[in-house]
């Protein structure tokens, strides 16, 4: 029985994927893996039912990822993140084609993560 998906993005700078990710986009930090003080930090984050493994291993994942995260109010999300003052990002909200509204976020490192609500008709 398949129970969920937890994807690993590549990180190069555990400052910088800390701003984004916990100061910026709200998530917490559940945990911090390295095998020695000076080797790769791996970690993992999450935020409502949401987990997201980040790793500066070289043979994890390739930088680049796009993820799609479902929200029910993708507007209120846009507020909040516009509260934080990231200087790097100012998403808007685009009505798509296929019945949604999206705001896309791209962290320092290339990935992409695009907040996806269904609209009703």
């Amino acid at each position: 029985m398949l129970k969920g998906i937890v994807p690993i993005l590549r990180m190069f700078d555990e400052n910088k994927a800390k701003e984004f990710y916990l100061d910026y986009l709200g998530f917490q930090l559940d945990w911090e893996h390295r095998f020695e003080p000076d080797m790769p930090l791996y970690m993992q984050i999450s935020r409502d039912t949401i987990i997201i493994h980040l790793s500066e291993h070289h043979g994890d994942c390739t930088p680049g990822a796009a993820l799609r995260v479902a929200t029910d109010d993708v507007q209120a999300l846009q507020q909040q993140l516009q509260l934080s003052n990231y200087k790097y990002a100012r998403p808007g909200i685009e009505e798509t084609p296929w019945h949604s509204k999206e705001m896309t976020v791209t962290d320092p490192f290339g990935n992409r993560i695009i907040f996806a609500q269904t609209m009703t008709e």
